[in-house]
């Protein structure tokens, strides 16, 4: 399923950093690593010489072309000055691999890095790797069919890996974060037709360190037709959040998976929260929670279903401080590991899952299944039946506010009124920016539409602008260029929705 919050290259992504020796560098095909490299005109001509150059607070500006990989492990920097690598297009290829590795990009040793909008694929390795560097970003970037994995990362403390796209790895993982790696957040990113897994977690005992990855958050992702092991894999995860995922269509695999095996300890504490997970007929359990992993796991608001023969929806090995409820499932669990299954009627004899909902026919639950479209359809079970207590999911993954009606909706979708509208609020509007002026026009067709405020909202969900008054149309002088979705609340409460690229 192709949605647009995943598409890479939304907007442009700038930084203002306050450091008064900070050097934009620009590197293009027709540059040479003998020019000043201060503009597009005197470019250099590698990411190498760049990356030789580069101090904190400095950004490269890459043109579209072919270029060779690079090395960075001469130059940090810091949290007020991160070095930045940004393209300026699309199509910023890297086609051969760094100097030393055989990665297309190797960060190694060096913090506060950003990675933006690069496309990196068919690698004898790694598409992007980075070790032991901190607080570094990943955003944007497009890596298929690389040796080993899309993106790799070993002993990265507070990483971003975010809006990439990786597909097609021949060996591995879409994204792999490992070594101990604390407070990573995975979001926002697509991994599909990898050959093993879509996101792994691995502690690594054996390679040093604690061995635990403590405080992940991974959220946002749709993860599809991978080939083995799972969608989510978490070996030695302390305390996860995992939510608003849209897992489908991985074979021979879990959806996701909490356990341990390199890791120095099981799995636990993982807060499951509104995902979305539907196992195709030659997959495995729905979420796989091992010996130890039991212990602090929370599983709620999730829609998990299973096409498996008996394989079902979730597979608890021990039932000792784990928690399950208001899910939407099909009649397959067990408490007794893989290898057999009960109804979903003594699962919930056991004291589990007691307001879950058995599920009805795919096609009453989703808009489109045959075209992987698995938002809600109007009238749905899942609709309005969640829980509020776990309190931390406030939007779903569409950037949709939750809850929209009544109650939490079930699963990584919250069913939008909105898309209802004709029969609710007839009114329809059209928004487009005027390249002749820096206001956003708003043409309204509702007499009974009084206008409250428009809400500029990024694509996480966090509305980014707010604007007042009765006035059709808003001064974009202050806002930052990109895709925006817009919503336009009437003075009853009522709202409408759409986007906009503000340029």
């Amino acid at each position: 399923m192709k949605l647009p919050l995943l598409l890479p290259f939304i907007g442009w992504f700038f930084l203002s950093i306050p450091f008064s020796l900070a050097t934009n560098y620009y590197v293009s095909n027709s540059g040479n690593n003998a020019q000043s490299g201060l503009s597009l005109g005197d470019a250099f001509e590698t990411l190498q010489h760049a990356a030789d150059q580069v101090m904190a607070g400095d950004t490269v500006f890459v043109a579209d072309g072919s270029y060779v990989g690079f090395d960075l492990r001469s130059a940090s920097g810091t949290a007020n000055a991160p070095i930045v690598f940004q393209a300026l297009g699309t199509q910023v290829l890297i086609t051969q691999q760094g100097p030393i590795r055989d990665d297309g990009i190797n960060i190694e040793g060096v913090d506060y890095i950003v990675l933006d909008g690069f496309v990196v694929n068919d690698m004898a390795g790694n598409g992007i790797r980075l070790v032991l560097a901190d607080h570094c970003v990943v955003r944007h970037c497009r890596c298929d069919r690389n040796g080993k994995r899309g993106i790799f990362t070993g002993f990265t403390d507070d990483i971003v890996i975010e809006y990439n796209v990786c597909t097609r790895s021949v060996t591995e993982h879409g994204i792999y974060v490992s070594n101990s790696s604390d407070r990573p957040i995975i979001r926002y990113n697509e991994c599909y037709e990898n050959n093993n897994i879509g996101i792994h977690m691995n502690g690594d005992l054996s390679a040093g360190g604690d061995g635990i990855i403590s405080d992940a958050q991974v959220y946002g992702n749709i993860l599809h037709d991978n080939h083995r092991a799972a969608g989510i894999n978490m070996d030695g995860v302390e305390n996860p959040l995992i939510y608003n995922n849209l897992i489908y269509n991985n074979h021979s695999a879990q959806g996701i998976a909490l356990f341990q095996q390199d890791g120095a300890i099981p799995t636990r504490g993982a807060k499951v929260y509104h995902n979305t997970i539907l196992v195709p007929t030659d997959g495995r359990w729905g979420i796989l929670v091992k010996d130890g992993s039991n212990v602090g796991t929370e599983i709620y608001n999730n829609i998990v279903l299973n096409a498996h023969a008996w394989r079902g929806c979730i597979v608890v090995e021990d039932t000792a401080q784990f928690r399950s409820d208001y899910n939407l499932l099909d009649d397959k669990m067990s408490d007794a590991g893989d290898g057999s299954a009960i109804s979903l009627a003594a699962w919930q004899q056991l004291g589990f899952d007691g307001h879950s909902l058995l599920a009805m026919t795919l096609s009453s639950i989703f808009e489109d299944v045959t075209n992987d479209d698995y938002r809600l359809k109007m009238g749905a079970q899942a609709i309005d039946v969640g829980t509020s207590m776990i309190g931390v999911v406030m939007d779903d993954l569409a950037g949709n506010p939750r809850p929209s009606g009544s109650g939490y909706d079930l699963g990584c979708y919250e069913y939008q009124m909105a898309s209802g509208l004709a029969a609710a609020l007839p009114i329809s509007f059209h928004i487009y920016p005027n390249p002749a002026t820096d206001r956003l026009f708003f043409e309204m067709v509702e007499a009974d539409f009084h206008l409250n405020r428009i809400e500029l909202i990024e694509m996480t969900g966090k509305v980014a602008y707010t604007f007042h008054g009765p006035h059709e149309a808003i001064s974009l002088q202050e806002v930052a260029r990109g895709f925006y979705g817009v919503r336009i609340w009437d003075q009853r409460g009522r709202y409408v929705v759409g986007k906009v690229w503000v340029k």
